[in-house]
């Protein structure tokens, strides 16, 4: 599940002027004897003042992904890559990944970011950053180690909480990326691109009612899932579907095979990483006794959404164009 890199912990709209204030950095230029500019920029709901990191540690293929599409590679110390992570060289920046160094694929903590000589952290809140294992922002600013995190992330951060829709976190991160490293151009030539993208998949949603979608993370006893706050929602919703669990207000969240049932999905997206592959949990969800009335079980819908596709970054595009093709097709 994402959100918590295995350690299977349960974590799991708002107006766009958050995302766009929340965007707004103030540079401050050379200043006399040759100091490094500044640029206050948001960290979640809190300001913080960066200088360019030259030596980025980067949690995940989202975090990695972030800075790749900016152009930002030389400025990348390595990266950290849990083995539930896909392989990087199925990644659309392989030859990106190939010039940084691989630094573990264990969990997130202090003494490998100093180990490494970082500058600059780039992860989520309770998906690399964590309270229990000693690494989060405040640890890391009294180390004199810059740090930023997913907004996305940020709606259950428990000091600058932030709220905005998955997409627009993404559009926030990158514009935000943008102004720490002074790309702001670049950052918004791709979210424009982004944006463009999205808006295609919309005008080619078919008119009908919206699909119910369940998403699969793992479990047997009880189900996890995503809930609101995540990319996979409004990958669902922008593709012509309803995520049957768009109303809990939660990231990633555990539900019960009774409420799955009762909602009646005609698809269930299958969230595709770690040791169980999709295969082997669309096998599951057949043989279940529980999900033997489901449409999409009856109906054998299961769509294969790529681990990277599903966390935040710039490959959720992706996702979403392929999901959006694969419900279009559907004879409903």
């Amino acid at each position: 599940m994402p959100g918590h890199s295995l350690a299977r912990l349960v974590l799991p709209i708002s107006a766009l002027s958050l995302v766009l204030a929340g965007c707004g950095a103030q540079v401050a230029g050379d200043g006399e004897g040759g100091e490094a500019s500044v640029a206050t920029v948001k960290r979640c709901a809190e300001d913080v003042q960066y200088t360019v990191p030259q030596r980025a540690v980067v949690y995940e293929g989202g975090s990695a992904d972030k800075l790749f599409v900016l152009g930002l590679t030389d400025h990348v110390r390595g990266y950290v890559m849990p083995p539930a992570n896909p392989p990087v060289s199925q990644s659309p920046w392989a030859s990106e990944y190939e010039q940084v160094e691989f630094l573990s694929d264990d969990l997130l903590n202090r003494e490998l970011v100093v180990d490494a000589n970082a500058d600059f952290v780039v992860a989520g809140w309770n998906s690399g950053f964590s309270d229990s294992r000693g690494i989060t922002p405040e640890i890391l600013d009294t180390l004199e180690i810059m740090s930023f995190m997913h907004t996305e992330s940020c709606f259950n951060y428990p000091d600058y909480p932030e709220r905005v829709t998955p997409f627009e976190a993404l559009f926030s991160d990158l514009e935000r990326l943008g102004q720490i490293f002074d790309v702001e151009d670049q950052a918004e030539e791709i979210v424009a691109e982004m944006r463009e993208r999205i808006a295609a998949v919309d005008a080619q949603v078919p008119d009908r009612e919206p699909v119910p979608v369940f998403l699969y993370d793992f479990g047997e006893d009880q189900p996890f899932t995503a809930a609101s706050q995540v990319p996979p929602n409004d990958i669902i919703r922008h593709a012509g579907g309803i995520n049957i669990f768009n109303d809990l207000d939660a990231r990633w969240a555990q539900v019960s095979w009774e409420a799955v049932v009762e909602a009646e999905p005609e698809v269930i997206m299958i969230l595709d990483y770690g040791d169980t592959p999709a295969e082997d949990k669309i096998a599951f969800l057949r043989a279940n006794p529980m999900m033997e009335t489901v449409p999409a079980v009856i109906n054998d819908r299961f769509f294969i959404l790529n681990y990277n596709e599903g966390i935040s970054g710039p490959r959720n595009i992706d996702g979403l164009e392929k999901f959006a093709e694969y419900l279009r097709d559907l004879d409903l």
